[in-house]
């Protein structure tokens, strides 16, 4: 049976936006066609809903769900409703951290505000954020923790990570020490699949691109999942295919693989 892609998951950081927030043009162009053909584009991604509203925006796409917090929020827009979230208790994770990496800066996703032990650098969390004691921030059901300890060297970082023994909770690994921690059995394939079953979308008639390891499971839940040419390798063997990296337009590549341009007569 010849694929056809009935919705595309996108995720963002690393797969159509870069390291540095930049969202090429040709990624907006690309991600038009696909909305022009009908086909739902849904962002499946880390982000808290501020960050998301971002680039959902910046491409103009049309009202829709998008799954945020790596699954543990689907947020449908405009205008914002929060259609799902889990929490989790976030006490002995939290506790863990301040044990093991008291100079870690901890933040946790409370609906659409963010609650943090410290300010982040710059860019680092986009929306509105209040500064707590670690105490506060443990104190209530939150959807997502955030670990991050720029002054850390990854290697380091990772060890620590390890060391947390987090076996009640999910948790996946970012660029820069930095560790997202949701409930368990969270992840963006069960969000995505959530707002496939509200569209009416078969699993096999879904398209997904990602570059990250929180990526993995939806990249094998969806009937073509693929991966970035620069993620790393145990994402690349999850994938159905791998795209170009990055740099060379790989999200793009794929894109018009589905939905290409339009070629003029000269």
């Amino acid at each position: 049976m010849t694929f056809k892609p009935a919705l595309v998951a996108l995720d963002i950081d690393g797969t159509i936006v870069s390291v540095d927030g930049d969202l090429p043009d040709e990624v907006r162009d690309a991600v038009r066609r696909v909305v022009a053909a009908g086909v739902p584009v849904v962002l499946t991604t880390g982000r808290a809903w501020a960050g998301t509203q971002i680039i959902f925006d910046a491409l103009g796409l049309p009202p829709g769900p998008s799954v945020c917090a790596n699954g543990a929020m689907i947020v449908n827009y405009p205008p914002v409703e929060v259609v799902h979230e889990i929490r989790f208790d976030p006490a002995d994770s939290i506790s863990r951290v301040a044990r093991l990496a008291p100079n870690a800066a901890i933040a946790v996703t409370d609906g659409m505000l963010w609650r943090v032990s410290k300010p982040f650098p710059d860019g680092e969390l986009n929306g509105e954020f209040v500064v707590e004691s670690v105490e506060e921030l443990a104190s209530r059901p939150v959807s997502r923790i955030v670990v991050h300890d720029p002054e850390t060297d990854d290697d380091v970082f990772n060890e620590m990570v390890e060391a947390l023994g987090l076996r009640e909770v999910s948790y996946y690994m970012g660029w820069s020490s930095w560790v997202d921690i949701v409930p368990k059995d969270v992840d963006k394939a069960r969000g995505l699949e959530r707002v496939c079953g509200q569209l009416g979308v078969a699993a096999a008639d879904v398209l997904v691109l990602g570059d990250g390891y929180n990526d993995i499971e939806m990249i094998r839940w969806a009937g073509r999942g693929v991966a970035m040419g620069d993620a790393p390798h145990g994402v690349r063997v999850a994938a159905d295919h791998v795209t170009g990296d990055f740099g060379s337009g790989g999200a793009v590549q794929e894109l018009e693989r589905w939905f290409p341009a339009e070629i003029k007569a000269g």
